[in-house]
């Protein structure tokens, strides 16, 4: 791998230096600490409730359809409207179904209104992604945009690996408590991203037809090298995530608690942000291409080390790889995506990709309900690590465009 390392502490931390920039990722940061609490505790609950892995699935499947079934609607939106409302409105809808989970855990029910407040936080993340991922564009300049992803990921990255071990201690004194947090965490969210300036963009000012709305979808057909891209990560998520399952990992086969649990879901995002820093002062400057094809295979080989593994130190180091190369993929990715890609097209294509992300995370997450509940847990994740690895190496071949990209500052 050949990298460049920033030799000044001023270009590691360049991105900081747009005021506007920090408040996002502030803002990113809470956001994602507050749903990473949600989803530790949903998951817990449902699985409290119903003992069933299937209803795991069902968590992931309700949040996703929304982004699905909105794809043309939500990146249309935030090509022609004020990107940082959407993103401030959509975090309030988020704030308010949090708000309404603490309800119906103080007075007590059944799964059924839970995941119908998952649908609705599901259309809320739908507009709230395309919006976010476009308005961060905007925020730096080019020569600090893979600076920006690093720190950007490792936001998200940290929020995942606090923020289920904070779910998963406040659950332990009640649902209520982890609920009540993640609301005003999301508030607070909102008050950050209306303190952004308006950035200077260029805005859709096409009028509203299908040939608009599907706009996204044709410039990603046409681009191969965003289109291997996004499918790549579809595909190989989509076979071999196993997320859903940790609970039946913690319970039934680590013998573990809700703390336990929490600390497996932080175990990726510990790998994920270790790599995340080492990337913002030594960014991919060569054979970007071929090194994100090589961290998804041995993202598969790590999801089916973990798969096998019934030794919690031995499932937690797994994991812990698991997030760092995942992160390789996801820092290349993320950069091709944006700087490929017209801003007054960013908000539909990264609908899009949304759809395709989210497919990977909850649709797989339904994916491996579906198939522990036929063929058993741990046979549904080493098969879908296995996946991931034929995957790689099928896009080697069926995107030479992709796995021939060199360098992340542009088009060569």
């Amino acid at each position: 791998m050949q990298t460049d390392t920033l030799s000044s502490p001023d270009q590691r931390y360049a991105a900081f230096r747009h005021r506007s920039f920090l408040s996002y990722w502030l803002a990113r940061f809470l956001a994602n600490f507050a749903t990473a609490i949600v989803s530790v505790a949903v998951g817990w609950q449902i699985y409290d409730m119903t003992h069933d892995p299937l209803d795991l699935g069902i968590v992931g499947l309700v949040q996703f359809l929304p982004a699905l079934l909105l794809v043309l609607v939500t990146g249309a939106v935030a090509d022609r409207f004020g990107r940082r409302f959407i993103m401030a409105l959509a975090i309030l809808v988020e704030a308010l179904c949090a708000a309404t989970l603490l309800l119906h855990s103080w007075r007590g029910g059944g799964p059924g209104l839970i995941f119908a407040v998952l649908g609705l936080f599901g259309v809320a993340r739908a507009f709230f992604g395309p919006a976010s991922s476009s308005l961060f564009a905007n925020l730096v300049p080019a020569e600090d945009f893979a600076n920006a992803i690093a720190w950007n990921s490792s936001a998200w990255q940290t929020a995942t690996i606090v923020g289920p071990v904070v779910g998963g201690l406040l659950y332990g004194l009640g649902p209520e408590a982890a609920y009540g947090t993640a609301t005003m965490l999301m508030l607070c969210s909102m008050m950050l991203i209306l303190t952004i300036p308006r950035p200077a963009r260029h805005s859709a000012s096409e009028r509203p037809t299908l040939q608009t709305l599907f706009a996204g979808f044709g410039y990603i057909w046409n681009e191969k090298v965003v289109l291997g891209a996004i499918s790549l990560d579809l595909f190989a998520v989509l076979l071999s995530g196993a997320t859903a399952l940790l609970p039946v990992y913690a319970r039934d086969i680590l013998d573990l608690g809700p703390w336990g649990l929490g600390l497996l879901r932080a175990a990726p995002g510990i790998g994920a942000i270790s790599v995340a820093v080492w990337l913002a002062g030594h960014p991919i400057r060569d054979h970007a291409g071929r090194i994100m094809l090589a961290f998804v295979g041995l993202f598969g080989v790590v999801t089916v080390l973990f798969g096998l593994s019934t030794v919690t130190w031995l499932s937690i180091i797994a994991l812990v790889a698991l997030g760092a190369t995942d992160m390789f993929s996801v820092y290349i990715r993320e950069t091709l995506i944006q700087l490929w890609t017209p801003d007054r097209l960013r908000g539909r294509v990264n609908a899009v990709n949304q759809v395709f992300v989210g497919a990977s995370n909850e649709l797989g997450e339904f994916r491996a309900g579906t198939m522990a509940a036929v063929i058993g847990t741990v046979p549904a994740v080493v098969v879908g690590g296995i996946g991931a690895i034929a995957v790689a190496g099928l896009w080697a071949v069926l995107f030479p465009q992709l796995r021939k990209v060199r360098h992340l500052n542009g088009r060569a």
